[in-house]
């Protein structure tokens, strides 16, 4: 399993920064690594482009012994572990071309084994077609692997890439997943999933990568890329995963935009297209039928 697990990741990091390079024209820089605990990896950079200001393609496979203070908050017995994964980020130059992220792990602890996941869309300006491609894509994968994964890993994405101290969710969701056991089939689906990515992504950044943008859409750009920021230091589990399991900094903080603004008390104007992506920010959509669905982390609170 481990090295299944492993041999794929390194194998989708190559797929996807090919495909990659080739709307952007510009190349990955790569760099190995190893962990001073046990294993390494390899990041893929690329900044500057013509397409993306920022986009990182990380792979790692890591081991060891995990610290008595994070130890106990995984599953599993003892603290020897084993992990190896892709995550990525990409930044796109263009304020209406959105971010996104996708993650895949595979983890041991003890007896315990286990997969986990997903992929999140973080728009600047809202189209909805662009939003419909994207969850249809993770749709169509999760499909064929369970009838209902698809709703369940949308809902799991809708609670996990949420902001609680602003209200608001990080992006338009996507997938999310943790602590699936693994198996044969859990792998299939995992490794389809991966897949899946670069049909998920890619045509919509070949559809926003031209759009006409001014200062303003930038500046609203910058802005939103704090509320990524703040997710990633403050909720991120890979980030926090990283840091206590002592994973290579430059690595771990490469989902960071290159550029970002926090701006006091900045509101969108009513009416806006800025506004309306907030409003969708706090009210999640079920993309697929057009509804918009309740938000799961407020249906189990009680009536006033």
């Amino acid at each position: 399993m481990r090295e299944r697990c492993r041999d794929f990741a390194r194998e989708l990091q190559g797929a996807i920064c090919e495909a990659i390079e080739g709307i952007d024209g510009g190349r990955f820089q790569e760099d190995a690594w190893e962990r001073p605990g046990g294993g390494g990896g390899v990041s893929r950079v690329l900044t500057d482009g013509d397409v993306l200001e920022k986009g990182g393609v990380n792979f790692s496979e890591v081991h060891g012994e995990l610290g008595e203070d994070f130890s106990g908050d995984l599953p599993g017995d003892g603290s020897s572990f084993y992990a190896t994964g892709i995550s990525l980020v990409l930044h796109p130059r263009n304020p209406r071309a959105p971010t996104v992220h996708a993650n895949l792990r595979y983890i041991e602890k003890g007896e315990k084994k286990w997969f986990g996941g997903g992929s999140d869309l973080t728009p600047h300006y809202l189209y909805e077609e662009d939003a419909v491609h994207f969850h249809s894509a993770w749709k169509a994968a999760c499909d064929l692997h369970g009838a209902s994964l698809y709703a369940d890993y949308k809902k799991g994405c809708d609670e996990y890439f949420y902001l609680p101290h602003r209200d608001e969710a990080r992006g338009i969701g996507g997938i999310f997943f943790d602590y699936v056991d693994a198996d044969e089939s859990s792998l299939a689906m995992w490794e389809a999933l991966g897949r899946a990515f670069v049909g998920a992504y890619l045509p919509i950044l070949e559809r926003r990568k031209d759009e006409a943008y001014g200062e303003a859409e930038r500046l609203h750009q910058l802005q939103r890329r704090g509320r990524y920021v703040e997710f990633n230091l403050v909720y991120d589990r890979g980030t926090s995963f990283g840091l206590k399991t002592g994973g290579r900094i430059e690595s771990i903080l490469m989902s960071l935009p290159p550029a970002v603004r926090w701006d006091y008390d900045a509101r969108p104007a009513e009416g806006s297209e800025e506004a309306r992506l907030l409003e969708v920010l706090r009210n999640p959509r079920d993309w697929l039928d057009g509804e918009d669905e309740a938000d799961s982390r407020k249906q189990d609170e009680p009536a006033a």
